[in-house]
C-alpha cells in the first residue's frame, strides 16, 4: 500500500474578526463505503450503481437505472445533531452546502432505510403545523420523497468556552421535509438520519425556505454568515458555526472570494498550479465548495495531470513532499485501504469547466460562507 499527498496553490487576501461562539459540533463518522464493505455489499453496489459526481448539481446526468442517493458521500461524512418539535426529537443531519432543503425520516416512511434511523413523529410535537405540500429531491443518482411541514428546529450547540452570552439557536416555524420514501441502500447504511442544506433558496426543492435563511429572517444570527471547520480528528473537533467566526481555528488572514452564482457556493478559479506550473484550469474555471461531497473532483484531463505530477497511476503513487504553501489534500482510508481524494468529472458550464471542492479540500481551511456579501473566505487551519 502506498500513500501520497498533493498540494495546490490558492492565494487571495483580507480578514474578518470573530464575534460570538454559536456552533454545532460535527462528527466525522464511519463512511458509507466502510459500512457497505463491512456488510459485504460494496463490490455489488459499485457494479450495479455507477454514478457521476456532477449529477448532484446537474440531475440530467444521473444514471437512469441507479436508485442510490448520496453516493457522493461514500468516503467521508461529517454530521451533527439538531432537534425538531416540542418536546425536542433529535436527529443526526449532514450539513450540506451543496443543497438547500432540511429533511429527516418520518413515521410515514415505508422504506427499509428508515427502519434503522430516528423518525420524526408529528403526533408527539405540540408545535407541529402540517401543509398540503409535497417534497421530492434528487440527490445525484437517487431521490427522496415526502411531505412538507413547519416546526421548531433547534441546533444543539457545542461550547468549548462557556459564556452566558452564548446560547443555542431556536429556529421557530421552520419548513422541513418528512420523508415517506428513501429508495436504495445508501441511506440505510449511512450514519446520519437526514440532511440540512445550506445553499441558496434558488435551488431549494418545492420553494422551501432554507434553515439559514429562516435564521437570518428571524434575526437569530449576529452576522449573516456561517463558518465551517473540519477537524482531522476521526471523531471530534469539527463544527459549523452560525453567525460567527472563531479566529483561533485559523492562521493568517481570511481571504475573500466573490461568488460567481447564488445557487451553490460557486466561485471562479484562475488556475491550478504546482510549483509555479499551471497544470489545470489554465483558462479559468468554476468551483463549488461543497461540504456534502467527500472528494475533490474536476475534469479528467486536469485530474490526470495532477495524478501524473505526483507519480500516481491507477490509484497508486509514491510519497512526495511539495512546498508548504500548498494545500495538503488528505487521503480517504478505510480498513487499511488507501485511495486518492480526487475524482474525475467532465462537466462544462457557461462560465467554464467545473470543479467540486469537497471535504478533502475544505478540511485544510477554515471556511466562511457569507450570505450578506455573497462571498466565501478561506484561511489555513491553525
Amino acid at each position: 500500500m502506498t500513500t501520497r499527498f498533493v498540494y495546490c496553490l490558492f492565494v487571495i487576501d483580507q480578514s474578518l474578526s470573530p464575534l460570538l461562539l454559536i456552533r454545532v459540533s460535527l462528527k466525522k463518522g464511519k463512511s458509507l463505503r466502510q459500512n457497505l464493505k463491512e456488510h459485504g455489499l460494496l463490490e455489488d453496489f459499485l457494479k450495479k450503481h455507477p454514478y457521476n459526481l456532477a449529477s448532484k448539481y446537474f440531475p440530467s446526468l444521473a444514471n437512469d437505472y441507479a436508485s442510490e442517493p448520496l453516493t457522493n458521500y461514500m468516503d467521508i461524512e461529517y454530521y451533527g445533531t439538531i432537534s425538531i418539535g416540542t418536546p425536542a426529537q433529535e436527529f443526526s443531519v449532514l450539513f450540506d452546502t451543496g443543497s438547500s432543503n432540511l429533511w429527516v425520516p418520518s413515521v410515514y416512511c415505508s422504506s427499509t432505510s428508515c427502519t434503522n434511523h430516528n423518525k420524526f413523529n408529528p403526533s408527539d410535537s405540540s408545535t407541529y403545523e402540517a401543509t398540503n405540500e409535497s417534497l421530492s429531491i434528487q440527490y445525484g443518482s437517487g431521490s427522496m420523497t415526502g411531505i412538507l411541514a413547519y416546526d421548531t428546529v433547534q441546533h444543539v450547540p457545542d461550547y468549548p468556552h462557556p459564556s452566558p452570552k452564548v446560547g443555542g439557536i431556536v429556529d421557530t416555524k421552520q419548513i422541513f421535509g418528512l420523508s415517506e420514501t428513501e429508495p436504495g441502500t445508501a441511506f440505510e447504511y449511512s450514519q446520519f438520519d437526514g440532511i440540512l442544506g445550506l445553499a441558496f433558496p434558488s435551488i431549494a426543492s418545492s420553494g422551501a425556505t432554507p434553515v439559514f435563511d429562516n435564521m437570518m429572517n428571524e434575526g437569530l444570527v449576529s452576522q449573516d454568515l456561517f463558518s465551517v471547520y473540519l477537524s482531522s480528528d476521526e471523531q471530534s473537533g469539527s463544527f459549523v458555526m452560525f453567525g460567527d467566526i472563531d479566529s483561533s481555528y485559523y492562521s493568517g488572514s481570511l481571504n475573500w472570494i466573490p461568488l460567481s452564482a447564488e445557487t451553490y457556493w460557486e466561485i471562479t478559479m484562475d488556475s491550478i498550479t504546482m510549483n509555479g506550473e499551471t497544470i489545470a484550469c489554465s483558462s479559468g474555471c468554476q468551483a463549488i465548495i461543497d461540504t456534502g461531497t467527500s472528494l475533490l473532483a474536476g475534469p479528467s484531463t486536469g485530474i490526470s495531470n495532477i495524478e501524473s505530477y505526483i507519480g500516481a497511476s491507477d490509484g497508486t503513487g509514491s510519497l512526495k513532499f511539495l512546498p508548504n504553501n500548498y494545500v495538503l489534500f488528505s487521503l480517504v482510508q478505510d480498513s487499511g485501504y488507501c485511495s486518492s481524494g480526487f475524482e474525475s468529472i467532465d462537466v462544462s458550464t457557461s462560465s467554464g469547466e467545473l470543479w467540486i471542492l469537497g471535504d478533502v479540500f475544505i478540511s485544510q481551511y477554515y471556511v466562511v460562507f457569507d450570505r450578506a456579501n455573497n462571498q466565501v473566505a478561506l484561511a489555513s487551519v491553525a
